[in-house]
């Protein structure tokens, strides 16, 4: 066992407090990482808050995680101390069944084991996340930072990043496909650098024309207002692919209908029910309305080779330990462009 400390919620309504705890003794094929930057994700806000009904207190959240290599277990041979590592959303997964056997850990059939919140599968233990300075892992689940990407930015590629990536990998963007990213927050704005690293013809959809300007500045190509119908109408059938980055609930229809023949709306932002939709819109254009989680270990590892390749990084604001209560009311406030990430040196 090896003694940690971070920041956790020690009950619900409580604000995240200094905690101290025990990381597991090293198994055979384990990592040790002493983490050095952990980004915030909405999502951390929501399980401190206990928003998704299923919190286990204490919880450390922490789930874009960034660090060293400082032990490994007798088995490990993809990682060595001293290696430059990241660790994302999960931790384990069966290994087993067909999605896990395809590198599509997340849909594993029986239930991927989250970096934090989790019940460890040998253990049975709650998982402790990022907001700490050490933390313990299976070495098939931790990923190789690339040479020539940024540490202290590179932790959101492993939520907002991948989550944004992978709908994207699967229907194929690329040089030819007009893309609309819908919502410009944590998420979409990693995602319109992402699709114009892949080549993409890329709009910014937005209900905020004062978000114009940080869209170009991004690498869009275009914007287009969400609330002008006129526009909105012109753009009917303009594009082949929709990411909807969107994180509330909100009518899917509007976006259906710019996309044209074999056009995709991929759902990324928001899990919670939306509003019922005509499905002519669909069938008019044998249109597909689909949805995705973050993507497994190869993809993630993908992507961040890609990252490093085409120098692509989130807009990132570096904070204290300290400050994480005030960035999570700063985060609800949507006042962060685009992303707060914890300097672990502070803790």
């Amino acid at each position: 066992m090896t003694e940690a400390k971070g920041y956790a919620a020690l009950e619900q309504g409580s604000t995240l407090a200094s905690y101290s705890f025990e990381r597991r003794a090293l198994r055979s094929d384990d990592v040790a990482i002493d983490i050095l930057y952990c980004g915030v994700c909405h999502t951390d806000l929501h399980f401190a808050r206990n928003d998704y009904f299923n919190t286990v207190y204490p919880l450390v959240p922490g789930h874009e995680i960034i660090g060293k290599v400082s032990a490994i277990g007798d088995d490990v041979t993809k990682h060595s101390v001293g290696d430059t590592v990241a660790v994302g959303c999960l931790v384990d997964s069966c290994g087993k069944c067909s999605p896990c056997e395809h590198g599509l850990e997340p849909y594993c059939e029986q239930g991927m084991t989250l970096t934090y919140n989790s019940p460890d599968p040998v253990s049975g233990e709650n998982t402790l996340g990022g907001y700490s300075n050490k933390i313990v892992v299976k070495d098939d689940f931790v990923l190789r930072v690339p040479e020539g990407l940024d540490p202290q930015r590179a932790g959101p590629l492993l939520c907002a990043g991948i989550t944004t990536w992978s709908p994207m990998r699967y229907w194929q963007v690329g040089p030819t496909t007009k893309v609309a990213v819908a919502g410009l927050g944590g998420l979409g704005h990693i995602g319109v650098k992402l699709a114009v690293g892949l080549g993409a013809d890329v709009t910014v959809l937005t209900t905020s024309p004062s978000k114009a300007s940080d869209a170009i500045a991004l690498g869009a190509h275009d914007v287009l207002i969400s609330t002008d119908e006129e526009k909105m109408a012109a753009a009917t059938g303009r594009f082949d692919f929709v990411l909807d980055t969107i994180p509330v609930a909100h009518d899917v229809s509007p976006y259906l209908a710019l996309v044209g023949l074999d056009g995709v709306v991929a759902l990324v932002g928001a899990i919670d029910m939306l509003p019922s939709f005509h499905t002519g819109g669909l069938v008019t254009g044998r249109k597909s309305l689909t949805a995705s989680m973050m993507g497994g270990l190869p993809e993630t590892q993908e992507l961040l080779n890609f990252c490093a390749e085409k120098n692509i990084l989130p807009d990132c604001e570096i904070i204290a330990m300290g400050d994480i209560n005030e960035a999570f009311e700063r985060m609800e406030r949507a006042d962060v462009k685009y992303r707060f990430v914890i300097d672990m040196s502070t803790l």
